[in-house]
């Protein structure tokens, strides 16, 4: 009976994960978050880039926003994108000057999370979740640890770059001002130890977690908040 019951189950785990990875499943929305160091456009620089796509039925449309060279840039995407039974991924963006941006990842058995990397030579990787449809302040969690990561670039004569590197706690409640908008983005504020700094980013994960950017002029910092 035992043997019965533990080969029902296996086969159910089977199922599930099969549908999973069925490419004729796969779809819907998701906020990703790519950080590092690339060397596309010239010399090794460090980028961040947030953004929203929805993956329907082999085509991709959303919004991208990247900080590069110390400048804010955001764009509407589209693309097309190919899944795979073994779970992996592969998609291109392209943005309104035309220029195309390739991906490669791999689906977790939840399909909740997607480690990728670009595969454009200089590209860097990053992390992609699912995200809600729609969003509202309801769906912020109270107390968030932040983990933020980065470098500042000198934007007029006399300024210094600087590298930048913070962890903490945050009571929604209490500060942050933040604002979360139906497409589940969330501005908010962090006191950092250099005074305050403007954040942009996705709720994901049912609010638990928020990946983002610091959007002052001349940041290239990632931010992320995770519930406790």
């Amino acid at each position: 009976m035992w043997k019965t019951a533990l080969l029902v189950v296996c086969f159910a785990c089977a199922a599930q994960a099969a549908d999973v990875c069925d490419p004729v499943r796969f779809g819907g929305a998701y906020a990703f978050q790519l950080s590092g160091m690339t060397t596309i456009g010239g010399p090794p620089q460090p980028t961040v880039s947030i953004g929203r796509i929805v993956f329907d039925g082999g085509k991709i449309t959303g919004t991208s926003s990247a900080t590069f060279s110390g400048l804010l840039l955001g764009n509407p995407v589209n693309g097309t994108y190919e899944a795979h039974p073994d779970c992996t991924l592969t998609w291109q963006l392209q943005d309104d000057s035309g220029a195309y941006q390739h991906f490669t990842g791999k689906l977790s058995a939840d399909a909740a999370r997607i480690p990728f990397r670009q595969t454009d030579p200089g590209g860097t990787s990053g992390t992609m979740q699912r995200t809600a449809a729609n969003c509202s302040s309801t769906d912020l969690k109270r107390n968030y640890e932040y983990t933020v990561a980065g470098a500042m670039k000198a934007m007029n004569p006399g300024e210094d770059g600087r590298s930048v590197s913070a962890r903490g706690m945050l009571d929604t409640a209490r500060g942050g001002d933040f604002k979360v908008d139906a497409d589940c983005s969330v501005h908010f504020t962090l006191a950092l130890p250099d005074g305050a700094t403007k954040m942009r980013g996705f709720l994901v994960n049912d609010g638990k977690e928020v990946l983002g950017f610091q959007t002052d002029p001349g940041a290239m910092v990632s931010v992320r908040l995770v519930a406790k």
